[in-house]
């Protein structure tokens, strides 16, 4: 069993679990929103539109932590104003900002020929440099997020479900929908730095959307997430470790590949004939549509 624990016997490697874990669960908490609510494209706007922050925070020798948030959070409230529109639909103002944001960040690349290796990074992340003092910030982000995500759950359920009647029990959508847009920030701008923005989504929506197609309640699909997130790490390190592959993208290689094997089976599950009694519990009512509870 020693190929499969010593790696982790590693400092750097050691911390990139650590890392991966904590990013997992972030995202757990905050990609279970994404899936139910169709939000994919605002989060893949939201990370490339961190670049210009990124950017300049690099060209200034500021935080790159700080650059990206005020960028992704510049973002959000771009994609906010314009939504209210009646003549742009949400989709063409993400669009818009998305192409705006990243054509920013490129010019402001193209003036500093010394960026090219932390775009590398911003791109793809480096989860084996991963730092002590990235991992409290880390865990601080986890707190932070867990707190949005308890604070508002009543509010989110609502929202996703039927924002219709979350007006009309006092609810305050809009806020809601605020807060989830803090809580994908939130996410992407303190997991970019360890899979990187084109990568982060292997975490941010595939163990959501796996756990989706089982989890019976929105609570199971934030814990089995965080679990199947947990699991990618831990695996695509250790694939990394012995493979000499990228450990960034293979973490989100793997956590990809756990999708595709939970949607084959939840397909294998509903080729079931209605009605057709299981080996384990005959009286297990047909799952073919779940209905999420809070």
């Amino acid at each position: 069993m020693e190929w499969l624990f010593a790696p982790f016997g590693v400092s750097f490697v050691e911390r990139a679990l650590f890392g991966g874990l904590l990013v997992s669960g972030i995202c757990a908490l905050a990609g279970t929103w994404v899936v139910l609510r169709g939000m994919a494209f605002l989060g893949d706007a939201m990370s490339h539109g961190m670049l210009p922050g990124v950017a300049a925070a690099s060209m200034l020798n500021g935080s790159l932590f700080a650059g990206a948030l005020v960028s992704a959070a510049a973002m959000a409230l771009g994609v906010t104003a314009l939504s209210r529109s009646p003549r742009l639909s949400q989709d063409t103002s993400i669009g818009l900002l998305f192409v705006g944001m990243l054509a920013t960040g490129v010019i402001l690349v193209s003036h500093s020929q010394s960026f090219a290796v932390d775009l590398t990074a911003f791109l793809f992340g480096d989860v084996l440099a991963v730092r002590p003092v990235d991992l409290a910030l880390l865990a601080a982000a986890l707190c932070v997020a867990a707190v949005i995500a308890a604070a508002g759950h009543r509010s989110f359920v609502a929202l996703a479900f039927d924002p219709r009647k979350a007006r009309t029990l006092g609810l305050r959508p809009r806020l809601a929908h605020a807060l989830q847009l803090g809580l994908l920030t939130l996410a992407i701008t303190a997991s970019f730095h360890v899979v990187g923005t084109l990568l982060v989504f292997g975490l941010l929506i595939a163990p959501p959307a796996a756990m989706a197609l089982w989890a019976r309640s929105v609570p199971m699909v934030m814990a089995g997430a965080a679990l199947l997130g947990a699991l990618s790490t831990f695996t695509g390190l250790l694939v990394s470790w012995h493979l000499g592959t990228a450990a960034g993208a293979t973490i989100a290689a793997t956590a990809v590949a756990l999708f595709f094997l939970s949607a084959l089976g939840a397909g294998l599950r509903d080729r079931r004939p209605r009605g057709a009694p299981s080996a384990a519990s005959p009286s297990t009512p047909d799952r073919r549509e779940p209905e999420y509870s809070s």
